[in-house]
């Protein structure tokens, strides 16, 4: 059983071979991650790259008169910071935290380090990196092809696939700039799928009843990006 602490509960940390966790367990500092916390801003170099834990991280395109529209999210399976080792240093989007919990960090030219040593390391964050960008990919298709009821379900399933637990704690109006779309249209698209039987919402919770249904009513797109990273990554540690 991997305890809350561990960082193995990241799945991407409990993929290391044991020398490559041997130099990395004593650099990995926990950090809290609580609800709306910005990790990095667009345009920002990148300092560390964070291993959530018990919480997930909204990756976010920002427009120029502020508003924004998530590209993809990172939570257990992950890392948030890819663009340190794929040669950018910066990248255009804000890290925002979207479910509260904890994570820890690395600083970055240790990263970069364990990324240049062309090991086990590199091959790992690169079939990571794929996987993110099937999610980024398919965001993209869905948010522009699938109503607005099919992107709430894939959101909520992409969600819950990355904690432990049915509830999230979220605002329609923080769902409605994740997806970038009006509030009221997230209110309609949470009213139905609570009518539906499928989720209650209740004072910025919302409670997953039947999965089984969501995953019915949703698009192609969940199911191609889980179909994704399954294949790719390690799987959740026991």
């Amino acid at each position: 059983m991997v305890e809350a602490s561990d960082p193995r509960r990241n799945q991407l940390l409990a993929a290391l071979p044991q020398n490559e966790w041997g130099r990395w367990s004593p650099h990995l500092e926990p950090v809290d991650m609580p609800l709306g916390k910005v990790l990095y801003e667009s345009g920002s170099r990148l300092s560390h790259v964070y291993f959530p834990t018990t919480s997930i991280v909204s990756l976010l395109y920002v427009m120029e008169d502020g508003a924004s529209a998530e590209i993809a999210v990172v939570g257990n399976e992950g890392i948030v910071g890819i663009s340190l080792f794929m040669g950018g240093e910066s990248t255009p989007s804000r890290a925002l935290v979207q479910s509260a919990g904890r994570g820890f960090r690395l600083k970055a030219d240790l990263m970069l380090q364990e990324f240049n040593r062309a090991g086990p390391v590199l091959h790992l964050l690169l079939r990571y990196t794929q996987a993110l960008i099937t999610q980024m990919s398919q965001t993209a298709v869905c948010n522009r092809h699938h109503s607005l009821d099919q992107q709430l379900c894939r959101w909520l399933l992409l969600s819950l696939d990355r904690l432990d637990s049915e509830e999230l704690a979220m605002t329609q109006e923080l769902i409605a700039n994740m997806l970038g779309v009006r509030r009221e249209g997230v209110t309609e698209a949470a009213g139905n799928l609570q009518q539906a039987g499928l989720i209650r919402y209740q004072r910025g919770h919302i409670t997953v009843i039947d999965r089984a249904g969501l995953e019915r009513r949703t698009c192609e797109c969940y199911a191609v990006v889980k179909k994704e990273y399954d294949r790719l990554l390690p799987q959740a540690p026991p």
